[in-house]
């Protein structure tokens, strides 16, 4: 059986070829939550990507989003995003 975080990352995979992927399922966390009671996750991306170059970061979530379509409507109820070049992701990583 394929899960949602399975399914989530194949989709951005296929769509942004990722360097890094990161997906993390904290569903659990929001038992009760209106949302979940519907079924949809709450899910928290890190994603880098050369596809996000010259993008804004509102730009970036809005091709995670359109990559991801229907699952926004049905498994998603929320997703955080971090969405950052190779570069930027190379930067982040230098400065511990």
């Amino acid at each position: 059986m394929t899960t949602r975080v399975d399914k989530i990352q194949h989709i951005l995979e296929e769509a942004l070829a990722p360097t890094r992927l990161v997906i993390h399922d904290d569903s659990q966390s929001h038992a009760g939550h209106a949302g979940a009671k519907a079924g949809g996750g709450h899910f928290y991306a890190t994603i880098v990507s050369s596809v996000f170059e010259g993008k804004t970061p509102v730009r970036r979530h809005q091709l995670v989003y359109e990559a991801l379509g229907e699952l926004m409507r049905s498994d998603i109820h929320a997703l955080s995003i971090k969405a950052f070049t190779p570069a930027e992701f190379e930067r982040l990583e230098n400065q511990d």
